[in-house]
């Protein structure tokens, strides 16, 4: 069985340009900093990993779909 699904590339182009919503990015950079300073709580840290682990997931799949299109981030 293939692991590829035929997709318009509108849809590939339109991953390709996913990015974090700024208020999400803004808590991520917030909650970063607080634990570069040493003051985050135990429920920040938690909502810290699950924030780096969505950015991280989104920029793989960016990145994927951007090697599709031949085209380099922005």
């Amino acid at each position: 069985m293939s692991s590829t699904v035929p997709a318009p590339a509108e849809w590939v182009a339109t991953i390709g340009d996913l990015r974090l919503p700024s208020k999400t990015d803004s808590r991520l950079q917030q909650l970063m900093d607080r634990n570069t300073e040493g003051e985050l709580t135990a429920p920040e840290r938690e909502e810290l990993e699950a924030l780096v682990e969505l950015s991280e997931r989104l920029s793989l799949l960016r990145a994927e779909a951007l090697q599709l299109l031949g085209r380099e981030p922005r």
